[in-house]
């Protein structure tokens, strides 16, 4: 059972993700019989921890209170991707998971993780925003992007900010029951589970090359995204055979064109879901999925989430909505 928690900071924090873990462990709520963790909030460099925020945190506690730990929990940090880390916070760490103990990274913490080479081999995640770099940096992770956290038992990795208090939910879920992450989630005012992943957050724009041959043809598709389109169609237009068209258009943008394709009518539906209150039947025509069904079906293997739901996420729940 999870009793003792402790929260590892290092220098220039970010509060958010640490009041996250207070929030979640750290807070009495016994009066509406939650659980109670013996809570902690420790230093890894110093009594004093500045964080990005421009104050500063205070805590009589140092790296041996990690040793009672039945989980630490790693919070963000500005520069982790680029900082070393002392090394008794590492073998800290490494020792909690060898006895046993679960450790969980907020957000770019997970950075704190991989350097202790906790995340060699399992999966893993991190805001959006570094999940390349992750991967670059621990090439023996392996780094999901899409999803909002990852429990790999021993260790847990979330997705930047919010995706920390669903992590957080999880665990508490996994101990207790539902029953007890409902109340908690209530008590925050938060979703007990939120559908879908980050993928529906990504900015994410295809990246355009200097498409030397294939360039004059990408603009006439992105301006006909609502019609049907063949590889013989595309080579034609671009005054190639279709498979000299297939390899350069390959070679320049690094995918092939029913893939950019897709991309783009997936993009031009977020972009009309997110300003615009038309239908889903008229979203699937303007981008050439045809029906609404077909609409959602590629939307979600997109973005892991509806239609509706990514409209009424980003324009809330007075947004117009229609089944798809």
């Amino acid at each position: 059972m999870l009793k003792n928690v402790a929260a590892l900071l290092l220098d220039e924090v970010h509060p958010f993700e640490l009041g996250v873990l207070c929030e979640v462990f750290g807070l009495d709520r016994s009066d509406v019989g939650l659980p109670v963790h013996d809570f902690a909030v420790v230093s890894a460099e110093g009594p004093v921890l500045r964080t990005h925020a421009g104050f500063t945190i205070s805590t009589p506690y140092g790296l041996d209170r990690l040793e009672e730990a039945d989980l630490i929990a790693v919070p963000a940090g500005s520069d982790f991707a680029r900082r070393d880390y002392p090394e008794e916070v590492l073998d800290a760490l490494r020792r909690a998971v060898d006895r046993g103990a679960r450790v969980m990274s907020v957000c770019s913490g997970a950075y704190v993780l991989g350097a202790a080479g906790l995340l060699d081999g399992r999966r893993c995640t991190t805001h959006w925003r570094h999940t390349t770099e992750l991967a670059r940096r621990f090439p023996l992770a392996v780094v999901e992007p899409d999803v909002l956290y990852v429990d790999e038992g021993a260790v847990i990795s979330s997705a930047g900010t919010a995706a920390g208090i669903d992590a957080c939910l999880h665990l508490v879920r996994q101990e207790y029951g539902p029953d007890v992450a409902n109340t908690l989630a209530r008590r925050m005012v938060v979703p007990p589970h939120r559908d879908g992943g980050q993928a529906q957050y990504i900015e994410r724009p295809l990246p355009r090359t200097s498409c030397d041959t294939v360039g004059e043809t990408l603009a006439w598709m992105e301006r006909h995204l609502d019609q049907e389109m063949t590889v013989d169609q595309l080579a034609a237009q671009a005054h190639m055979s279709p498979r000299t068209f297939a390899r350069r258009f390959q070679q320049e943008t690094g995918t092939t064109p029913y893939r950019w394709l897709l991309r783009q009518r997936v993009l031009l539906a977020q972009h009309l879901l997110e300003t615009s209150d038309e239908t889903m039947d008229t979203i699937a025509g303007r981008t050439g999925f045809g029906t609404a069904a077909a609409l959602r079906h590629q939307f979600v293997r997109s973005l892991g989430t509806t239609p509706n739901a990514y409209r009424r996420t980003f324009r809330g729940p007075g947004a117009m909505s229609e089944v798809a």
